[in-house]
């Protein structure tokens, strides 16, 4: 049964499902599971953005399992569950810490909607009727301090801050004491946008995550890195390095209603192995969405 997100999500992935549509067509027609098909298969599914590594797996199991034989809806339906089963993940959801703060940290580039999520979180945590702290902690990058500041009085939750260019491991330890005297659920802790090139802001990342742990046992909860579905692929090469500096927990995908290269969500998970938490489907606060694999795999096979 699709929950009630999920004409939602239909809705936003409408460019990736016109990509995948060369996918599910592939299914109607008087075929056989042959040299040509599958080469057709793997086309398809390296041109909805699917990746090499992910489109060689279920290629192979659907030779394995299905030559020489027609293709039919039995074929259509386990094409569509070993795609469903590259994005399953025991992790899906966040790990709140009862009767205590739960701290999410959030890295990502500058651009990749990081800021704007952050938001969105906070608004979401909100309505849950959690209360609420956020961290500007990116402390270099221009304007960064106030648009959190903007966003945080917009939505109602409280702020710690210092001027830009103060130490940003300093403004997270501020927020940490806070948490903890006024009795925060969740403190969100903002971090500096920057690639993997950028080896002072990396270090300033290292040192953020190290003054957290110490001031709340078993901080950063989750640490969800933020990528920009438009970069397809590349968003890849993002996770990889990040990933190599801090811990990541998590993946928030954004900007999904306004790219056709949703379906790297597949490539990236298979490549980096983090578990996609949400999903921004649309530019309202309320569209950053709880990640669903049945939902999510079922938007690309509708019609």
């Amino acid at each position: 049964m699709l929950g009630r997100f999920f004409a939602k999500i239909k809705k936003g992935l409408t460019k990736t499902r016109s990509v995948f549509s060369g996918v599910v067509g592939l299914f109607t027609g008087a075929y056989r599971v042959d040299a040509v098909f599958l080469n057709k298969l793997e086309e398809q599914l390296l041109l909805a953005d699917v990746g090499l590594g992910a489109t060689s797996q279920i290629v192979e199991k659907v030779r394995r399992g299905y030559l020489d034989r027609e293709v039919g809806e039995d074929v259509k339906l386990f094409v569509r569950q070993q795609l469903r089963e590259q994005l399953l993940d025991p992790a899906e959801g966040l790990a709140f810490v009862p009767g205590g703060v739960t701290v999410i940290m959030i890295a990502g580039v500058n651009g990749s909607g990081k800021t704007t999520s952050i938001a969105k979180l906070a608004l979401r945590f909100k309505n849950d009727g959690k209360k609420v702290l956020v961290a500007a902690c990116d402390t270099f990058r221009a304007a960064a301090v106030e648009q959190l500041t903007i966003w945080a009085d917009r939505i109602g939750v409280d702020i710690v801050k210092q001027q830009q260019g103060s130490d940003p491991a300093a403004v997270a330890h501020d927020a940490c004491e806070r948490a903890k005297a006024r009795q925060y659920d969740v403190l969100i802790v903002d971090t500096a946008g920057r690639l993997h090139t950028q080896t002072n802001l990396m270090r300033e990342l290292e040192k953020i995550h190290r003054i957290v742990s110490k001031q709340i046992p078993g901080a950063p909860h989750e640490v969800l890195l933020v990528l920009d579905a438009t970069t397809g692929q590349n968003a890849i090469t993002q996770a990889e390095q990040f990933t190599k500096t801090v811990k990541c927990t998590g993946l928030i995908l954004t900007k999904l209603d306004g790219t056709a290269k949703g379906g790297a969500v597949f490539g990236i998970k298979s490549k980096v192995g983090l578990p996609v938490k949400f999903i921004g489907v649309g530019e309202q606060m309320e569209d950053l969405e709880p990640f669903n694999a049945d939902e999510f795999v079922a938007a690309l096979f509708e019609e």
